[in-house]
Protein backbone atom coordinates (compact mmCIF):
# COMPACT_ATOMS: atom_id res chain seq x y z
CA UNK A 1 0.00 0.00 0.00
CA UNK A 2 1.25 3.46 -1.11
CA UNK A 3 2.53 5.58 1.89
CA UNK A 4 0.34 8.94 2.14
CA UNK A 5 2.44 11.83 1.51
CA UNK A 6 3.12 13.84 4.54
CA UNK A 7 3.64 16.78 3.65
CA UNK A 8 0.63 17.16 1.41
CA UNK A 9 -1.10 16.41 4.19
CA UNK A 10 0.13 19.02 6.22
CA UNK A 11 -0.01 21.60 4.04
CA UNK A 12 -3.49 20.72 3.25
CA UNK A 13 -3.88 20.78 7.33
CA UNK A 14 -2.81 24.03 7.53
CA UNK A 15 -4.55 25.78 4.28
CA UNK A 16 -7.89 24.25 6.62
CA UNK A 17 -6.76 26.13 9.51
CA UNK A 18 -6.05 29.18 7.77
CA UNK A 19 -9.30 29.59 5.82
CA UNK A 20 -11.36 28.22 8.94
CA UNK A 21 -9.58 31.33 10.78
CA UNK A 22 -10.16 34.01 7.78
CA UNK A 23 -13.93 32.70 7.57
CA UNK A 24 -14.24 33.05 11.52
CA UNK A 25 -12.15 36.45 11.59
CA UNK A 26 -14.88 37.84 8.47
CA UNK A 27 -17.90 36.31 9.75
CA UNK A 28 -16.87 38.36 13.54
CA UNK A 29 -15.69 41.92 11.41
CA UNK A 30 -19.43 41.47 9.70
CA UNK A 31 -21.06 41.09 12.88
CA UNK A 32 -19.37 43.49 15.28
CA UNK A 33 -19.10 46.34 12.66
CA UNK A 34 -22.25 47.32 12.16
CA UNK A 35 -22.86 47.33 16.43
CA UNK A 36 -19.72 49.64 16.62
CA UNK A 37 -21.33 52.41 13.91
CA UNK A 38 -24.07 51.83 16.17
CA UNK A 39 -22.25 52.96 19.88
CA UNK A 40 -20.56 55.64 18.27
CA UNK A 41 -22.91 58.14 20.49
CA UNK A 42 -21.42 56.20 23.42
CA UNK A 43 -17.97 56.75 25.13
CA UNK A 44 -14.46 56.32 23.87
CA UNK A 45 -13.91 53.29 26.60
CA UNK A 46 -17.40 51.52 25.80
CA UNK A 47 -16.57 51.25 22.09
CA UNK A 48 -13.25 50.01 22.89
CA UNK A 49 -14.37 47.43 25.07
CA UNK A 50 -16.96 46.15 22.04
CA UNK A 51 -14.04 46.09 19.69
CA UNK A 52 -11.70 44.55 21.99
CA UNK A 53 -14.40 41.50 22.27
CA UNK A 54 -13.44 40.69 18.27
CA UNK A 55 -9.57 41.42 19.17
CA UNK A 56 -10.22 38.13 22.12
CA UNK A 57 -12.02 36.17 19.99
CA UNK A 58 -9.18 36.61 17.12
CA UNK A 59 -6.76 35.52 19.33
CA UNK A 60 -8.77 32.52 20.68
CA UNK A 61 -9.48 31.45 17.17
CA UNK A 62 -6.02 31.71 16.02
CA UNK A 63 -4.96 29.64 19.53
CA UNK A 64 -7.81 26.70 19.28
CA UNK A 65 -7.68 26.46 15.50
CA UNK A 66 -4.51 28.08 13.79
CA UNK A 67 -2.14 26.65 17.03
CA UNK A 68 -0.70 29.79 16.82
CA UNK A 69 -0.18 31.67 20.27
CA UNK A 70 2.10 34.65 22.13
CA UNK A 71 4.21 34.69 24.85
CA UNK A 72 5.23 38.23 26.14
CA UNK A 73 8.69 38.88 27.77
CA UNK A 74 8.92 42.40 29.35
CA UNK A 75 5.51 42.76 29.99
CA UNK A 76 6.49 44.61 33.41
CA UNK A 77 7.99 47.69 31.28
CA UNK A 78 4.61 48.53 30.59
CA UNK A 79 3.51 51.84 32.63
CA UNK A 80 1.13 52.42 35.10
CA UNK A 81 -0.74 55.36 34.86
CA UNK A 82 -1.29 57.67 31.63
CA UNK A 83 -0.91 57.24 27.88
CA UNK A 84 1.93 57.36 25.52
CA UNK A 85 4.01 56.11 22.47
CA UNK A 86 4.80 52.63 22.01
CA UNK A 87 7.06 52.22 18.88
CA UNK A 88 6.42 48.76 17.17
CA UNK A 89 7.96 46.27 14.64
CA UNK A 90 5.52 46.16 11.86
CA UNK A 91 5.78 42.59 9.95
CA UNK A 92 2.39 41.29 9.83
CA UNK A 93 -1.45 41.75 10.58
CA UNK A 94 -0.69 39.84 14.05
CA UNK A 95 0.60 42.82 16.54
CA UNK A 96 -1.93 45.20 15.42
CA UNK A 97 -5.03 43.01 16.99
CA UNK A 98 -2.22 41.28 19.90
CA UNK A 99 -1.00 44.88 20.84
CA UNK A 100 -4.92 45.60 21.81
CA UNK A 101 -4.71 42.75 24.21
CA UNK A 102 -1.47 43.71 26.01
CA UNK A 103 -1.62 47.06 26.48
CA UNK A 104 -4.02 49.57 27.69
CA UNK A 105 -6.53 51.45 25.62
CA UNK A 106 -4.32 51.62 22.12
CA UNK A 107 -5.08 54.20 18.98
CA UNK A 108 -2.99 53.44 15.79
CA UNK A 109 -1.41 55.83 13.09
CA UNK A 110 -2.61 54.52 10.28
CA UNK A 111 -2.89 55.24 6.30
CA UNK A 112 -6.17 56.95 5.27
CA UNK A 113 -7.43 54.44 3.20
CA UNK A 114 -7.89 51.32 5.51
CA UNK A 115 -10.31 53.58 7.01
CA UNK A 116 -12.21 52.93 3.36
CA UNK A 117 -12.51 49.11 3.96
CA UNK A 118 -15.92 48.48 3.97
CA UNK A 119 -17.16 47.11 7.80
CA UNK A 120 -13.93 47.11 9.20
CA UNK A 121 -12.40 50.19 8.26
CA UNK A 122 -15.84 52.02 9.30
CA UNK A 123 -15.50 49.64 12.36
CA UNK A 124 -11.92 51.35 13.03
CA UNK A 125 -13.01 54.84 12.27
CA UNK A 126 -14.92 54.63 15.91
CA UNK A 127 -11.96 54.48 17.81
CA UNK A 128 -10.28 57.55 16.91
CA UNK A 129 -7.45 56.38 14.62
CA UNK A 130 -4.73 58.79 13.67
CA UNK A 131 -5.52 58.78 9.65
CA UNK A 132 -2.69 60.38 7.60
CA UNK A 133 -2.16 60.87 3.92
CA UNK A 134 1.38 59.18 3.44
CA UNK A 135 1.77 60.66 0.04
CA UNK A 136 1.18 64.79 2.26
CA UNK A 137 4.20 64.08 3.80
CA UNK A 138 4.41 67.40 5.72
CA UNK A 139 0.84 67.62 6.26
CA UNK A 140 1.06 63.77 7.78
CA UNK A 141 4.02 64.75 9.79
CA UNK A 142 1.67 67.76 11.40
CA UNK A 143 -1.46 65.95 11.77
CA UNK A 144 0.76 63.25 13.73
CA UNK A 145 2.13 65.43 16.29
CA UNK A 146 -1.01 67.35 16.70
CA UNK A 147 -3.69 64.59 17.24
CA UNK A 148 -0.84 62.00 18.57
CA UNK A 149 -0.41 64.77 21.56
CA UNK A 150 -4.02 65.39 22.21
CA UNK A 151 -4.73 61.30 21.85
CA UNK A 152 -1.84 60.72 24.83
CA UNK A 153 -3.10 63.74 26.76
CA UNK A 154 -6.32 62.14 26.61
CA UNK A 155 -4.91 58.74 28.46
CA UNK A 156 -4.30 56.76 25.10
CA UNK A 157 -1.34 54.53 24.28
CA UNK A 158 -0.22 55.70 20.40
CA UNK A 159 0.79 52.90 18.25
CA UNK A 160 3.06 53.80 15.72
CA UNK A 161 5.22 52.23 13.20
CA UNK A 162 8.58 53.55 12.51
CA UNK A 163 9.35 51.58 9.75
CA UNK A 164 6.00 53.33 7.82
CA UNK A 165 4.89 49.83 6.38
CA UNK A 166 5.38 45.95 7.04
CA UNK A 167 8.55 44.86 6.53
CA UNK A 168 9.40 40.88 5.88
CA UNK A 169 11.44 38.68 8.69
CA UNK A 170 15.01 39.59 8.35
CA UNK A 171 14.77 42.80 6.69
CA UNK A 172 15.00 46.28 7.79
CA UNK A 173 13.00 49.28 6.81
CA UNK A 174 14.32 53.20 7.39
CA UNK A 175 13.15 54.47 10.61
CA UNK A 176 11.34 57.77 10.52
CA UNK A 177 11.76 60.39 12.62
CA UNK A 178 8.33 61.39 13.83
CA UNK A 179 7.75 58.88 16.73
CA UNK A 180 10.78 60.66 18.46
CA UNK A 181 9.35 63.88 17.58
CA UNK A 182 5.87 62.94 19.30
CA UNK A 183 7.39 61.79 22.11
CA UNK A 184 9.42 64.81 22.93
CA UNK A 185 6.36 67.03 22.46
CA UNK A 186 4.18 65.29 24.56
CA UNK A 187 6.74 64.62 27.41
CA UNK A 188 5.80 60.93 27.59
CA UNK A 189 7.05 57.73 28.04
CA UNK A 190 8.09 55.62 24.74
CA UNK A 191 8.15 51.76 24.88
CA UNK A 192 9.81 49.73 22.01
CA UNK A 193 8.17 46.31 21.21
CA UNK A 194 10.06 43.68 18.88
CA UNK A 195 8.37 40.45 18.01
CA UNK A 196 8.61 37.76 15.14
CA UNK A 197 5.15 37.54 14.07
CA UNK A 198 6.01 37.96 10.49
CA UNK A 199 7.89 34.08 10.60
CA UNK A 200 4.11 32.83 11.06
CA UNK A 201 2.00 35.17 9.66
CA UNK A 202 3.36 36.55 6.87
CA UNK A 203 2.66 40.44 5.22
CA UNK A 204 -0.54 40.00 3.52
CA UNK A 205 0.12 36.25 3.91
CA UNK A 206 -3.39 33.78 4.43
CA UNK A 207 -1.39 31.10 6.20
CA UNK A 208 -1.00 30.85 9.72
CA UNK A 209 1.95 28.61 10.77
CA UNK A 210 1.41 27.11 13.78
CA UNK A 211 3.95 27.84 17.17
CA UNK A 212 4.58 30.84 19.77
CA UNK A 213 5.48 34.50 18.45
CA UNK A 214 7.57 36.13 21.02
CA UNK A 215 6.72 39.92 21.55
CA UNK A 216 8.97 41.72 23.49
CA UNK A 217 8.52 45.17 25.47
CA UNK A 218 11.86 47.29 26.27
CA UNK A 219 12.32 49.40 28.99
CA UNK A 220 10.66 52.97 28.78
CA UNK A 221 12.10 56.09 27.36
CA UNK A 222 11.29 58.77 28.81
CA UNK A 223 10.30 61.84 26.11
CA UNK A 224 11.01 64.53 29.37
CA UNK A 225 14.74 63.46 29.47
CA UNK A 226 15.62 62.95 25.64
CA UNK A 227 15.65 64.64 22.97
CA UNK A 228 13.50 63.75 19.72
CA UNK A 229 16.70 61.98 18.32
CA UNK A 230 18.20 60.00 20.88
CA UNK A 231 14.67 59.01 21.69
CA UNK A 232 14.13 57.45 18.15
CA UNK A 233 17.73 56.11 17.99
CA UNK A 234 17.55 54.57 21.85
CA UNK A 235 14.27 52.84 20.40
CA UNK A 236 15.54 52.04 16.76
CA UNK A 237 19.03 50.13 18.30
CA UNK A 238 16.28 48.54 21.09
CA UNK A 239 14.58 47.23 18.60
CA UNK A 240 16.91 46.11 15.67
CA UNK A 241 19.55 44.43 18.40
CA UNK A 242 16.60 42.26 19.68
CA UNK A 243 14.97 41.23 16.64
CA UNK A 244 18.56 39.74 15.96
CA UNK A 245 18.04 37.77 18.78
CA UNK A 246 14.34 36.22 18.11
CA UNK A 247 14.53 36.11 14.45
CA UNK A 248 14.63 33.13 12.38
CA UNK A 249 12.66 31.01 14.89
CA UNK A 250 9.60 30.50 12.65
CA UNK A 251 8.58 28.43 9.92
CA UNK A 252 8.27 30.97 7.50
CA UNK A 253 11.51 32.82 8.41
CA UNK A 254 14.86 32.43 5.91
CA UNK A 255 16.43 30.16 8.54
CA UNK A 256 13.13 28.09 8.55
CA UNK A 257 13.21 27.57 4.58
CA UNK A 258 16.61 26.37 4.57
Amino acid sequence: MKRPNIFSMASFGLTLRSAVYLTGQVLSTLLLGPIMLLMTPFSFESRYAAANLWVRFNLWMLEHVCHLTYRVIGREHIPEGNGGLILCKHQSAFETIALQAIFPPVVFILKQELLRIPVWGWAMATLEPIAIDRKAKSQALKQILRDGVARIQAGRWVVLFPEGTRVAPGERGNYGSSGGMLAHRAHCKVVPVAHNAGEYWGKNGFLKYPGVIEIHIGPVLDGTALGAAELNHQAEDWIESTMLQISGQGPDSERGRH
